[in-house]
């Protein structure tokens, strides 16, 4: 019963990147695909690596480490997804809509036109919002909707299936949390350092008075 209901799913996922890629040849489609290329793997490095260099340049903390944040992350879903993409099999649309070809599994080919899953400019796309709104949680919505829009265009430009672009956007939302854990985890010996050197208020004016040295007893 639950294989049969998951072939439904896939059947319903092919059904609809047959019609979607249609309309790949659309302009509108194209221009959306073409912007949507910012989130492939040189682009999505450049920029993260730009901010990351500007930051340190101009001493702007935020703007350093959201590009470190994005690099890392970005870094990460590439490695998720490439490790995926290389043990599951399926055909991408447009070898679909051109050749009437569909195949699925696992340990085929290898090769660009059969691995769809998942999609790594959806994953890239995530990750890198994900990562920037750490340091500028005002701009998260923005961030979350062009990631969105991102996935969502490569239906139509038939070069991911709907399920492809699902599993993408966990690959990136993984990829990032675990980013974060390990900022936080690298953040919390400074903190404690920093809690640790911080005197009470009985011990500054023991300090005031005493010159802030300590009691030396021989």
């Amino acid at each position: 019963m639950s294989i049969n209901i998951v072939d439904q799913i896939e059947d319903a996922d092919v059904a609809l990147s047959a019609r979607a890629g249609q309309l790949r040849d659309h302009p509108g489609v194209q221009a959306m695909g073409a912007a949507s290329e910012i989130s492939d793997q040189p682009p999505a490095y450049a920029l993260s690596a730009l901010a990351l260099a500007t930051g340190l340049a101009l001493r702007h903390a935020p703007l350093a480490e959201g590009g470190a944040r994005a690099l890392a992350s970005v870094w990460v879903a590439t490695r998720i997804k490439a490790a995926i993409k290389s043990r599951v099999v399926r055909t991408r649309p447009a070898k679909l809509l051109d050749e009437g070809e569909y195949r699925t599994g696992v340990d085929g080919p290898d090769e660009h036109d059969y691995n769809s899953f998942p999609s790594g400019h959806t994953a890239d796309a995530v990750a890198g919002a994900r990562a920037v709104a750490r340091v500028a949680p005002g701009a998260a919505l923005p961030l979350a909707a062009g990631a969105l829009v991102i996935g969502l265009i490569q239906v139509p430009r038939a070069k991911h299936h709907l399920a492809d672009v699902v599993a993408g956007a966990a690959v990136g939302w993984l990829a990032e949390a675990g980013v974060n854990a390990a900022f936080r985890a690298l953040r919390l010996p400074a903190r404690m350092r920093a809690g640790m050197g911080r005197r009470s208020p009985a011990r500054q004016e023991h300090d005031a008075d005493t010159g802030g040295g300590y009691d030396r007893r021989e």
